[in-house]
């Protein structure tokens, strides 16, 4: 068996690594903030901030357009803090002849991550990104009677080149977000690891799109759901020239995920019970949501750097107009993108009230790879 952890290193979950540098396996886990409060913050390799003006999470430190990079959500240590829980997932990986999964950090989760692994889950897809799910019981060391385990869910999306991927992983056994974490990363091209990473035009714009798959779970009630979707980005080069300094910052981004249904752990589709509780008591000639809402990137310069990375605000809306779910966008660009071959992988990290409870936050966690 062949365990390949997610790492900078090329294609580490496809082909077999020698060695791999693992993002979660950090003793300074710092204090990184990505510039939203939805507990969607980003921590990396040093724990510490990158040198920027402060829009972009912290990771990999010293990125260039040449090089790996990697992203995970900050540890929040804290108890007293609502996002307690956040980024204690570590060690993950995944074994590509097996098609297993593998973390560490978890409370309740089976042995990670040298004992059982988490499996395919049901449904096994979340359009065309793969679900997991813990072991349901461990035994007692001595004893061998079964120990029921917490309900843990981790998706794992990766590109057909193998450039890009990310995984998230929560879980719905607390009453609060619990603990969990993800992760979202950029390779080395194998066939030539001298060359830049991110390659992009010099004017014009470009279209990308792809499937989108997440987890959601909860504050104020235990509980976890599923969501897929369809993700859509778009790249106006040179949109704000003029209006911000810094290499790539007039270039904009809109983004949209789109065609988004809730699943419950069975594969069932609940959307529809979300969105009858969201047209609950509308104003009169109001227009009720006929769908779940989507996703939409907020769109102004100094999204994106230097090296391919870009972040920015997110949010839904009601049907009156009103914001609904907030948070963040994260991506990075790989690839050359002068030609067919770029592509991108993102998170977005969104939380709001759910409609369906009262009292209760929802928080979305949702990874994409999109291309030409």
């Amino acid at each position: 068996m062949v365990k390949q952890f997610l790492s900078v290193s090329a294609l580490c979950l496809l082909v077999a690594c020698s060695s791999s540098t693992n993002p979660f396996m950090d003793d300074d886990t710092g204090d990184g903030d990505g510039g939203g409060g939805t507990g969607g913050d980003t921590d990396g390799d040093s724990g510490g901030p990158i040198a920027s003006d402060g829009s972009l999470p912290p990771g990999t430190t010293n990125p260039t357009p040449d090089s790996s990079i990697f992203r995970s959500e900050a540890r929040v240590t804290a108890s007293n803090d609502s996002n307690y829980g956040n980024g204690f997932a570590n060690s993950i990986a995944y074994d590509g002849d097996t098609d297993t999964f593998f973390v560490d950090g978890l409370a309740f989760d089976g042995s990670q991550p040298d004992g059982v692994a988490y499996s395919r889950a049901t449904p096994g897809n979340l359009r065309s990104h793969a679900l997991y799910e813990a072991p349901a019981t461990h035994p007692d060391d001595v004893a061998g009677t079964p120990i029921a385990e917490f309900t843990h869910r981790a998706v794992y999306g990766v590109s057909p080149s193998g450039q890009t991927e990310f995984a998230v992983v929560r879980t719905g056994n607390y009453t609060n977000y619990g603990f969990g974490g993800f992760i979202y990363q950029r390779n080395e091209d194998p066939d030539n690891p001298t060359a830049d990473d991110v390659v992009l035009p010099t004017e014009g714009q470009a279209t990308y799109s792809g499937d989108y798959a997440g987890l959601r779970d909860f504050q104020g009630r235990g509980g976890l759901e599923l969501v897929r979707a369809r993700a859509e980005i778009d790249i106006d080069i040179g949109a704000f020239e003029g209006n911000c300094t810094g290499t790539n910052c007039e270039h904009a981004i809109r983004g949209y995920i789109f065609d988004r249904e809730i699943l419950d752990l069975s594969g069932a589709d609940v959307s529809s019970d979300y969105i009858a509780a969201l047209n609950d008591d509308l104003p009169a000639g109001t227009a009720p949501a006929t769908a779940m809402p989507t996703i939409t990137f907020r769109i102004g310069p100094g999204a994106m750097d230097a090296n391919g990375e870009a972040t920015a605000g997110a949010f839904t809306v009601d049907p009156e107009g009103n914001e609904l779910d907030t948070g963040n966008y994260y991506l990075l660009l790989s690839g050359d993108h002068t030609t067919m071959n770029g592509e991108i992988v993102g998170m977005v990290v969104i939380e709001g009230d759910d409609p369906r409870f009262d009292n209760v936050t929802v928080r979305e966690t949702g990874g994409f790879i999109a291309t030409r």
